[in-house]
C-alpha cells in the first residue's frame, strides 16, 4: 500500500472513510490523496448542479486537508467535475492508486437502483484494493 485516494464528500460516511485512510497511511507510509467531484449529470448544461456547487466541494476539501494535517499527514486535494463515480474510478487508475478509500451512504436497494452507489460503482470497477466505510 503506497498510494491512497480518499473520496470525500463531508458527509459522516466520508469522515470515518478519512480516519481509515488516515490509519492505513500512517501504519504503511503511504501517501495520501483526496479528491472531492463535483458532479455533473447527463441532460443537463455543462457544469455543476446548482445545489452542488464547486464552493461546497472547496470548502470540503479544506475541511479535508485540515483533518489530516492534525493527524500529521499532507494530502494533495482533487476538485474535478464529472460523474463521481467514474471520475474516482478514472482518477485511481491514471493515478496509479492502490487502494481507493471511500464512504457508503447505506442506500436502500431502492435508492441504489435509483441513485446510483458511487461505492459499489468504484469496487466493481477498478484493480485498486477499496475499502468501503459505513
Amino acid at each position: 500500500m503506497k498510494k491512497i485516494l480518499l473520496a470525500y464528500d463531508g458527509g459522516e460516511p466520508a469522515r470515518h472513510a478519512l480516519d481509515t485512510a488516515a490509519e492505513l497511511a500512517l501504519t504503511f507510509g503511504a501517501s495520501v490523496s483526496v479528491v472531492s467531484v463535483v458532479p455533473t449529470h447527463i441532460g443537463r448544461a455543462a457544469g455543476p448542479d446548482p445545489w452542488d456547487d464547486a464552493p461546497v466541494h472547496a470548502q470540503e476539501l479544506a475541511e479535508a486537508g485540515r483533518l489530516l494535517r492534525e493527524k500529521g499527514l499532507e494530502a494533495d486535494l482533487m476538485e474535478p467535475t464529472g460523474d463521481p463515480a467514474k471520475t474516482i474510478e478514472h482518477i485511481a487508475q491514471e493515478g496509479g492508486f492502490d487502494t481507493i478509500v471511500i464512504g457508503s451512504r447505506g442506500l436502500s436497494a431502492v435508492g441504489r437502483v435509483l441513485q446510483g452507489s458511487v461505492s459499489e460503482h468504484v469496487a466493481t470497477h477498478t484493480t485498486a484494493t477499496v475499502v468501503i466505510t459505513h
